[in-house]
């Protein structure tokens, strides 16, 4: 499809499918031609304690945030390396550097995200392939307003801009990683919280 002089090709993907991940891939190169951008953002996010975790739940969250990352990129990777150039940015947390209560499973797929970023940037980019980590704080989405609208209210005083994190508010960093003026930053985590986590 074309908008606005744009083309752009969408699918329904099952991201803890390797079938489905290498499909959408093939799919998107025959759509669109090379692919140059990567951006991981499938997620799920319970608002659970650890005693009530029990292990679907778990396996689900991981599959869906940090196995997807992985059969997105297992997917993609392979089209950038042939072509000498690709920007990866998979989306993390602040909750993985916070004391943040009932999310054991999300918490825990996004430190393997964080740690699998740093360590494929090590391996693709002599490639010309930079993989990088956006980690936003709590952003006004509806899903995550169904989830637990109390927290909006409180968490955002917590931040050195005492507002709450709109998406758009997000748009600039990935675009950064997402462009020529980052090719020299890889294996980062790039925090975009409004200033509550400061590392």
């Amino acid at each position: 499809m074309e908008a606005e002089g744009r083309k752009f090709y969408s699918a329904i993907v099952d991201v803890t499918s390797p079938e489905s991940t290498e499909k959408f891939a093939t799919d998107v190169v025959e759509n669109l031609g090379d692919v140059k951008v990567l951006v991981n953002n499938a997620g799920i996010y319970p608002w659970k304690p650890f005693s009530e975790t029990d292990f679907d739940t778990w396996r689900k969250v991981i599959g869906v945030n940090l196995d997807g990352t992985f059969l997105m990129s297992k997917a993609f990777v392979p089209i950038m390396v042939q072509n000498q150039y690709g920007r990866i940015v998979n989306v993390a947390s602040t909750t993985f550097f916070m004391n943040a209560q009932q999310m054991t499973a999300y918490i825990a797929s996004k430190g393997g995200i964080i740690g699998f970023t740093r360590a494929l940037a090590g391996e693709v980019g002599k490639d010309g392939v930079t993989v990088n980590v956006i980690a936003p704080g709590l952003t006004n989405t509806s899903t995550m307003k169904g989830v637990n609208e109390e927290i909006f209210e409180t968490l955002p005083n917590m931040q050195a801009i005492p507002r709450v994190i709109e998406p758009k508010d997000l748009v600039g960093v990935v675009s950064f990683l997402c462009s020529d003026d980052s090719a020299f930053v890889t294996g980062q985590t790039i925090v975009a919280d409004g200033g509550q986590v400061r590392n």
